[in-house]
């Protein structure tokens, strides 16, 4: 399976080019659900995706670490890149039910799981599936989260993120 990230995203701490700096920017207000930079991301990864047959597959998220969080991130982005890339709108499929702890900020990294406070609906059982992401550093939500898909049913096909984060040295 191809897990593909379309940008380099530089952790503030490091110096980086305007350029950089202005990409880094939206895709951290994509996360905080602003409408603009929804709109990009949802461009973004369906031109990415303009070669695909998406008509028979659904696309779905890893789940933010709250369902307010979840609703504001994913929602709205979904429907707009599932409207144009003709693919099956995921979103309903993975509720996230309680808040956890976010990953990234917590000091106990390897402990949190990204499915502990959420499900997957069992009406995903055979369908293709596409997982959508905004930054991946590790690739150990992305990885959990796909063997909970499959363990669900689901054939997951791709994983595709916004960026993935640049390995950097001080």
């Amino acid at each position: 399976m191809m897990k593909i990230a379309l940008y380099d995203y530089v952790p503030q701490r490091f110096r980086m080019s305007f350029e950089q700096f202005i990409l880094n920017r939206m895709i951290l207000d994509f996360k905080d659900g602003r409408n603009y930079a929804t709109r990009w991301a949802a461009r973004q990864m369906a031109s990415s995706l303009r070669a695909c047959d998406m008509r028979n597959v659904t696309i779905v998220c890893i789940p933010a670490s709250c369902p307010y969080t979840n609703a504001r991130r994913w929602k709205r982005f979904l429907y707009e890149l599932c409207r144009r890339c003709h693919a099956i709108n995921g979103f309903d499929l993975v509720k996230v039910h309680s808040c956890r702890e976010k990953k990234h900020l917590s000091q106990d990294r390897c402990y949190i799981s990204c499915m502990g406070n959420a499900s997957i609906d069992a009406s995903i059982k055979g369908q293709k599936v596409l997982v959508v992401d905004d930054i991946c550093t590790t690739c150990e939500s992305a990885n959990e989260f796909i063997a909970s898909l499959q363990a669900a049913g689901a054939d997951v096909v791709m994983a595709l993120f916004l960026a993935k984060t640049r390995k950097m040295w001080a």
